[in-house]
């Protein structure tokens, strides 16, 4: 059907775009993921509800308001923290604090922190109403402070701690963001031994400006942070280094995707495509024993078929035999497992030769293009064609005696004239089956296979999609989209011949090389031109007919007399009054190339019809 020549290519090309474009990518995504991330990892801080005038300041109606935080690092890792929030003036009808869930850690994950127990409460211990919200990293809780002079905000954080060489290391974004200005935050951590040494960083997302002060007092187990002013999209992140054995815990990773990532070779990925390397070589070595019966049978058999093809007719008269009897139009798919306009010229040639068409060539007229005249003939007694054949002149005469060649496969002559060239193709399949040169019809295994690469390389490309979007393991699919395109690629080397098949294939070629040698024109006189117009049809497949046509036109010469030549000379071939033998090789030339031009043209026409929507 027409879409089997067009949608095979169609996948095939965008396999081979996909695996380039994803090489393509893996710099580009390189180089830019950290900052992606920095950015979707650790987004902004503004919460909502943020009022700030221009300049950052709070706005003239907002009370003062100062944040006291005591955060307590326990044994088990956990960080238990308590923030008290007072407004010297009217407090707020809401504030918003953001607590980070997600922050980048190095080019590869994210580290995540488990906020839990999120609750508040007056300053009398009277609790408050508390919403959270989970926004891009950031666990947003809005406490309800109308009314109050102040609320206590008390939270759980696991995740905070990791090991180090010299330690133990509590890192953690103390202040994630507010919804309004603060005029100062205070942090203190305590810890059950006491600290080494402290970081802090403060300041709009990606600053290095260290905060406003911090110290550790010496000989106790707290830790001291101070910033003044945060505006809203403000962040103070801490780094407490501890003795070892203060704490448990480790940090919580998840991987980022990333086209590196999700492509990252590792020992499974590795031995995947180790295991699908040792796949194609044992299935090239399988496929190489199969495709190299026919080069040891060429080895050992070709010579048989490199000799005059001449046996003995009725009354001792030579007779042309060709190898194991191949007619001209098996040699093409016998060669290459594929009917080709080529072979079906030939075997139009063939049939003429045989007897059963006549080509008359017709007077050339001022202005015309050359033609011939197709007379159907009953062909020798005692002979009958091959089913294949009997189509193909079915496909050219339909029910009339006579044709032009230039009136072949229209619709005066028969109404689908493709069709009937498909049927002639599909029979010539079969014949190779019938004739047990193959197991089963080349065209359909060399489809099957082709098929099965198709669907194994989308198969691929979904699963190396799906493997990239979840998990780390998107190598893995490649090995399955190259296992498709080297299934999809090999399929036209599937159809193996039989033994019998390799055979008549290695004397089919020793039958080639004689015809392309120059000892192959040394028939004696007499038997020259009967011999060499058998000889011509394969000489057609393998393109080799303005040789031979000039090589029978000088037989005729010598052989035949004036008047033979004045008649029907060549007995299948005749041309019109100022027509002479001399001009037989420009003829039959013509004559090929034109009848191959048509049936080209009438398959393209019938591949454009099955396309046009019913």
């Amino acid at each position: 059907m027409w879409w089997v020549g067009s949608w095979r290519p169609a996948v095939a090309v965008a396999t081979a775009l996909f695996v380039f474009s994803s090489l393509l990518l893996v710099p580009v995504v390189t180089g830019t993921q950290g900052r992606a991330h920095a950015a979707t990892a650790a987004p902004g801080s503004t919460v909502p509800g943020a009022r700030t005038s221009a300049a950052g300041a709070p706005a003239a109606a907002d009370p003062e308001i100062n944040n006291d935080i005591r955060l307590r690092l326990d044994q088990r890792g956990a960080l238990h923290g308590e923030e008290t929030l007072t407004f010297d003036g009217t407090a707020p009808e809401t504030f918003t604090r953001s607590l980070t869930e997600t922050m980048l850690y190095d080019t590869d994950h994210d580290r995540n922190f488990d906020v839990s127990a999120v609750s508040a409460t007056d300053l009398g211990g009277d609790p408050v109403p508390v919403e959270t919200d989970k926004v891009d990293g950031k666990l947003l809780a809005r406490i309800h402070t109308a009314g109050t002079g102040g609320v206590v905000l008390s939270y759980q954080v696991t995740g905070t701690v990791s090991e180090i060489a010299q330690g133990v290391q509590m890192e953690w974004r103390a202040v994630g963001g507010y919804s309004h200005h603060v005029a100062a935050t205070d942090v203190t951590v305590t810890a059950p031994l006491p600290p080494e040494a402290l970081s802090c960083l403060a300041g709009e997302r990606l600053s290095a400006i260290y905060c406003t002060a911090s110290d550790m007092g010496e000989g106790s187990d707290l830790a001291h942070f101070l910033q003044a002013d945060m505006a809203p999209q403000d962040r103070l992140d801490i780094v407490v280094n501890y003795p070892a054995g203060t704490a448990e815990g480790e940090p919580i990773l998840t991987r980022r995707w990333s086209l590196v990532s999700a492509f990252e070779v590792t020992p499974l990925t590795s031995s995947v495509f180790g295991l699908l390397l040792v796949v194609l070589v044992g299935g090239l070595v399988v496929l190489i024993r199969v495709r190299g019966r026919d080069e040891r049978a060429l080895r050992k058999e070709a010579a048989r078929g490199d000799q005059v093809p001449v046996g003995t007719g009725d009354h001792g008269r030579p007779r042309f035999e060709p190898p194991d009897g191949v007619h001209p139009g098996q040699i093409g798919t016998l060669v290459n497992e594929t009917v080709d306009i080529t072979d079906l010229t030939g075997a139009v040639v063939d049939l003429a030769v045989r007897g059963y068409i006549r080509l008359e060539e017709l007077p050339h007229e001022h202005f015309t293009s050359v033609d011939w005249r197709l007379v159907r003939l009953d062909g020798p007694p005692g002979e009958s064609l091959l089913p294949y054949e009997w189509l193909l002149m079915d496909a050219l005469f339909g029910e009339h005696a006579t044709v032009r060649l230039s009136r072949v496969g229209s619709r005066s002559t028969v109404d689908d004239f493709p069709a009937r060239i498909d049927r002639v193709r599909e029979e010539l399949y079969r014949d190779m089956v019938r004739l047990r040169w193959f197991a089963r019809p080349p065209h359909q295994v060399r489809g099957r296979w082709s098929t099965a690469g198709m669907a194994i390389t989308v198969s691929g490309v979904v699963l190396t999609g799906l493997l990239a979007a979840f998990t780390s393991a998107a190598f893995t699919g490649l090995a399955v989209i190259i296992a498709g395109a080297a299934v999809t690629a090999g399929a036209q080397y599937m159809p193996a011949k039989t033994k019998l098949g390799s055979s008549v294939y290695a004397h089919t070629m020793g039958f080639r090389d004689y015809l392309l040698s120059q000892r192959s024109a040394t028939a004696p006189p007499g038997q020259r031109v009967e011999l060499y117009s058998r000889y011509l049809p394969y000489a057609v497949i393998f393109d080799d007919v303005d040789r031979w046509a000039n090589i029978l036109a000088s037989a005729a010469l010598a052989d035949l007399s004036d008047e033979e030549l004045t008649g029907d000379g060549l007995a299948w071939y005749t041309g019109p009054r100022e027509w002479r033998i001399e001009d037989f090789a420009d003829s039959i030339s013509a004559f090929t190339v034109i009848l191959t031009g048509i049936i080209t043209n009438s398959r393209r026409l019938g591949l454009l019809n099955q396309r046009r929507p019913r």
